[in-house]
Parts: C-alpha cells; sequence; structure tokens
C-alpha cells in the first residue's frame, strides 16, 4: 500500500474559493468517487440537498463525461489517476472542509435526498459515526440473490470478528465527523476500504457509532465489481485486520493539516446499532 500523505500545496490549489455555509451549526462536505458514471452522476447531483456546502466529485480515471457533467453542476472534481475505491475516498479526503462528511456512489443507487434524514438521525443519535444499511432491502432489482448472500456473509463475519453488530459492512453511504480520521488506520485501496473505515469506527471506543436504514435502488450504468474475486479479498482483509498489529493510525499526521487547530476530541462512549424506520457503486457488494 502507498502511504497516504497530504501535499498542503496541491490541498491548496485544490480547494476552491469561497466560505462555506451552516447546517445546523455544521459544515457539509459530500464526497462522491467515480469511475465512468456519466449515466448516474448527473441524477445524484440534480438530487443533493441545498445545504451542502461542498460537493467533491473524485474521477477515478474516467473515460466518459463523468467529469464535465459533474463540472456542469458545479461540484469541485478532482482526478485520481491511480485506480482504487480507497484511493478515491482518500484524494477527496485531502480537500474536504466541511465539519461532517457525507459519503455516496455516482451510480444514483444510494439516495441523495436522504440526506437531510440522515443528518437528523446523526445528530439526534449524537454519534460520530453513522452507516447508512442498505439493508432490508426493499427494491428486488436492487441487488441480486447472490450478492445479497454476500453481504450477509460479509457482515456476519465482521460482526463476530470485532465483536459489535454492524448489519450492512458495505454499504457506500455513511456520515461522519471530518475530525475522527485522526483516529483512524486507513490502509486499502481497493473495495475492502468501505469495511475498512466501519472496523476503524467500530473498534475504537472514542467513536460512536450507530447504523440507519436507507432505501436502496438498482443502479445506473455498468457495474465494476467482481463479486468472487472482492468477496474472497473482503475476507481475507478482515482477518488481516482483526488478528494484525494495529498501526498508529496513518491518517493522523495528514488531517491534522486539514482541522482547525482548535478541533474538539471526539468524545467516549459507545452507541448500540439504532435503526429508525427508513426514509425512504462502485458500490461495494451492490
Amino acid at each position: 500500500m502507498i502511504p497516504f500523505q497530504i501535499d498542503a500545496s496541491e490541498r491548496a490549489k485544490d480547494e476552491p474559493e469561497g466560505s462555506l455555509g451552516v447546517y445546523k451549526g455544521h459544515t457539509i462536505t459530500v464526497i462522491i468517487p467515480c469511475l465512468n458514471e456519466e449515466q448516474g452522476i448527473e441524477q445524484v447531483l440534480r438530487r443533493l440537498p441545498d445545504f451542502v456546502d461542498q460537493i467533491i466529485v473524485v474521477d477515478n480515471g474516467s473515460t466518459d463525461r463523468t467529469a464535465e457533467i459533474a463540472r456542469s453542476f458545479g461540484a469541485h472534481v478532482i482526478r485520481e489517476e491511480v485506480r482504487g475505491y480507497g484511493r478515491s475516498y482518500k484524494k477527496g479526503f485531502q480537500v474536504a472542509r466541511g465539519d461532517i462528511i457525507v459519503t455516496l456512489d455516482g451510480d444514483h443507487s444510494y439516495p441523495p435526498d436522504a440526506i437531510s434524514y440522515l443528518l437528523e438521525a446523526f445528530f439526534h443519535l449524537k454519534v460520530d459515526f453513522l452507516n447508512a444499511s442498505r439493508f432490508p432491502v426493499r427494491d428486488p432489482q436492487a441487488m441480486s440473490f447472490k450478492h445479497k448472500v454476500g453481504n450477509v456473509v460479509l457482515s456476519l463475519v465482521m460482526s463476530l470478528l470485532f465483536l459489535r453488530w454492524v448489519r450492512d459492512s458495505q454499504s457506500g453511504m455513511w456520515v461522519f465527523r471530518r475530525e475522527i480520521l485522526n483516529e483512524m488506520d486507513l490502509t486499502d485501496d481497493g473495495m475492502a476500504f468501505s469495511e475498512e473505515i466501519k472496523i476503524e469506527a467500530i473498534r475504537n471506543p472514542r467513536i460512536r457509532f450507530a447504523e440507519i436504514s436507507i432505501l436502496y435502488s438498482s443502479r445506473l450504468g455498468e457495474s465494476k465489481l467482481r463479486p468472487w474475486r472482492d468477496g474472497l479479498y473482503h475476507l481475507y482483509f478482515m482477518f488481516r485486520k482483526r488478528f494484525s498489529r494495529r498501526r498508529k493510525p496513518a491518517l493522523a499526521s495528514c488531517t491534522r493539516e486539514l482541522m482547525p487547530s482548535t478541533t474538539a476530541s471526539v468524545q467516549s462512549s459507545s452507541l448500540g446499532v439504532s435503526e429508525p424506520s427508513s426514509s425512504g457503486s462502485w458500490a461495494p457488494g451492490a
């Protein structure tokens, strides 16, 4: 793995000018990793709520009109030449400025108009990381039986390994406080990044974690998943993550450059899984 490091000059170059707005005292950044998502990215950006302060689309080497369409909707497009789901998110984290980061995929499978619902739940539950669970899957076209089984197996394995129930270990939609990146050792550059960021959240007693259900729908465009290869790697990665010695958080020295010096520390305590009723990739496990 290539260490994740932030070049301050690159960050300054990539950041758009202008001040951020405020949602209930917090600024909101949405990060969307994309690889050839011209069919879905327009619908995603159209449905984003107006209160979002910063929209970052990470173009992971698209050969279609993804970047052009995203820019036409006012998104801040940055390019990551090295392919990888995790690699794209790390690039996005480098230029994220909001207090709260929201993630989703550019294929329109996750509901952009559920962001306000998720934020309300996030603040009500007083958590630091909220995972948007795709289960139960209500749209029969959204996920094949094979993928449902695979996701259930992966989530069960994670729950057993880390002694914390996680309903959807592979969800690509999260809401979290940007400051908790200082607490995380994020090493994977590929699809396993999705489960890794949740593992880092649930194993840290200073990070309060919860889940809530969303309405997951069929993706637009071609899937980038390789079910068997990706699934087996996810299993291998979870066992390696569980039994290998934990390093000092790799992101800490990098993300401190992004944080104000007065950033509050993440409060202690743990919150159990909470699943209010539903409001409503390349997406992991879709």
